[in-house]
């Protein structure tokens, strides 16, 4: 991407820097006609349909999210609405890693993928698509309950651990996604991609707390049903976007469950359509499960268990002192006293922070072999370190200047001269020394004066452990990103040739006058491209709605009938397309 526009949305302009990288320009001037047929067809089946199944008004969620029937939103037309309900909008390149799609909701920024989908998967596409992310996500964040929701997700979301093997899964997905999504997509190849995600399903381990997330997620904001088991209705994006799975999710052999916790006991398939649903009676419910989940997180939990997790993890995480101070790093052991940390190391460039802040001078580089602490309540004090007032501190020797000896219930002792003590949020967090030896209650050197200063961060737990940096832009952190790039279609003269015909109904449309001209478009379609249906449709309802042509209407409605009974992949969107033609939703509507 090059100049960085926030398209004047506070929300997208408040976006950091590692979240900044996904960004990618929309280039609206790539849309063809087809591409823009194929948005107008299926918003319009949408409607139609959506009216008595989706859980709120479809058009005023719509027009709330700067969305229209008629053409497919530009990033600029978006912002200026969803900045009105407090939220943003940006478009990126298909998928994107799991963590960063939380953290973007958790900034109330909606993540759109710029491509739409082609004439072939008009009905439902594996790959994230314009249609999917604005016209399934979009209209319902002007519910405030579901956007506090979805923005809350993002928040706990963001702090999720996650392993390598969630990353793995989530390129295989990928690929399998751009494959699906490329014309002519090699048979073999597609196989390759499928196996490659059936393995990965099958080789995760124990899920994640990503993992396990990305189920609630999935089940809620992506395919979440809403009201009774008897009466549900849809608020899922997945579903509202999809004009097949719409309509097939609301039979009977599509199972309907109570939305519990145990939801997170159902893994997905992001390729085939979903055999069982979920039914949440409000959104507070979601909230009331989310919470639930939370509360079994190491953000929540800290402690031993956190510290397990992130050693686990073997991604970039942060431990969370009950001073405040943060250390961030790729843990790699944690030492156990009484079934708590006694003393935590990272490996590897570290960094400290306190409110999501770097401490100054306490980077990356600055620790750039690890960092390592003591952790706990020091001997002769019930009251923890971090507490102690500074006439407490001199009391116990703590002082600037002086030799200090501190030793901790667990057996550390910490020797040295005290070169800096740090305080903040009205505690102290940190305590520099040289001239340092750190000793374990067997006498085994954890840190040796000729290693340098030691930075002793101060604290009696460790009270939240999560994935990723404190400050994620200062520690340079950079989320994992794919290097598999999306595909985009180049078209050949024919293919132009037919986005020049597509253009020619669309113009009449929008700007009346003469409907001659058609028939010599219905002519080029069947010289030339035969195969094509959409066009076709749209020539139809301009001739019947304005009773023209009567020969050619009957000639084309002709066309389309024997279509739809000898290539039964046409027959629904066929049938569809012809019921709305006799039952045209409300002009008004379109604009």
């Amino acid at each position: 991407m090059s100049r960085f526009n926030d398209f004047n949305n506070p929300q997208v302009a408040a976006l950091p820097a590692h979240l900044k990288q996904f960004i990618v320009d929309q280039h609206y001037e790539h849309y063809t006609p087809v591409d823009h047929a194929v948005w107008r067809y299926v918003m319009r089946q949408n409607y139609s349909y959506l009216k008595d199944v989706a859980y709120y008004p479809y058009i005023p969620g719509l027009q709330k999210a700067g969305l229209t029937i008629e053409k497919i939103p530009s990033l600029q037309e978006m912002n200026d609405a969803l900045g009105k309900i407090g939220w943003g909008a940006v478009t990126v390149d298909g998928f994107i890693p799991p963590a960063a799609f939380m953290e973007y909701q958790a900034y109330r920024v909606l993540v759109i993928a710029a491509d739409i989908r082609q004439l072939n998967h008009i009905e439902y596409t594996p790959a994230p698509d314009i249609i999917h992310e604005s016209a399934g996500h979009a209209p319902i964040i002007a519910d405030k309950d579901y956007h506090d929701y979805l923005s809350y997700f993002g928040s706990i979301g963001a702090k999720a651990m996650f392993s390598a093997q969630d990353f793995e899964l989530y390129e295989a997905i990928r690929a399998l996604s751009i494959l699906k999504e490329m014309p002519n997509a090699d048979a073999e190849a597609i196989k390759k991609a499928e196996e490659r995600v059936d393995w990965q399903q099958a080789n995760m381990g124990e899920p994640s707390e990503m993992a396990l997330l990305s189920r609630l997620h999935w089940w809620t904001v992506e395919y979440g049903l809403i009201g009774t088991l008897d009466d549900p209705k849809i608020y899922g994006a997945g579903l509202l976007s999809s004009i097949g799975e719409s309509a097939s999710c609301m039979k009977d052999n599509v199972t309907k469950l109570p939305y519990t916790i145990d939801a997170v006991k159902y893994p997905y398939d992001i390729t085939k359509t979903q055999p069982q649903l979920f039914v949440t009676p409000t959104f507070q419910n979601l909230i009331d499960v989310l919470e639930q989940f939370a509360d079994s997180m190491s953000f929540r939990r800290g402690g031993i268990y956190g510290m397990q997790k992130a050693i686990d993890s073997k991604n970039t995480c942060t431990a969370v002192y009950s001073s405040g101070l943060q250390v961030s790093g790729t843990f790699t052991d944690v030492m156990i006293e009484n079934g708590s940390p006694a003393f935590i190391k990272t490996t590897g460039p570290s960094a400290l922070a306190f409110d999501n802040k770097q401490l100054k001078g306490h980077g990356r580089d600055y620790h750039k072999d690890g960092f390592s602490s003591p952790v706990g309540l020091f001997k002769g004090y019930d009251k923890p370190l971090e507490d102690l007032s500074t006439d407490e501190l001199t009391t116990a020797g703590i002082e600037k200047g002086r030799e200090a000896k501190l030793e901790y219930k667990s057996g550390i002792t910490v020797s040295g001269k005290i070169k800096n003590i740090h305080t903040d949020g009205g505690k102290t967090q940190l305590i520099t020394f040289t001239n340092c030896t750190v000793i374990d209650e067997k006498g085994a050197i954890l840190f040796d004066p000729a290693w340098g200063e030691y930075d002793m961060a101060v604290g009696e737990r460790i009270v939240s452990v999560f994935c990723g940096a404190a400050d994620k832009d200062a520690f340079l952190e950079i989320p994992l990103k794919s290097q598999t790039n999306t595909h985009h279609a180049e078209y050949d003269s024919r293919i132009r040739e037919l986005h020049k015909l597509y253009q020619q109904v669309r113009n009449r449309r929008q700007t009346g006058g003469d409907l001659g001209f058609l028939g010599n478009v219905w002519m080029m379609l069947q010289k030339y491209h035969h195969d094509d249906w959409l066009c076709a449709l749209e020539i139809l309802e301009l001739l019947e709605h304005e009773n023209a042509e009567p020969a050619l209407a009957a000639e084309i409605r002709q066309f389309l009938i024997a279509k739809a009974a000898s290539q039964p992949e046409y027959r629904k969107l066929i049938d569809d397309g012809l019921y709305l033609i006799a039952n045209p939703i409300e002009e008004k509507l379109v604009v």
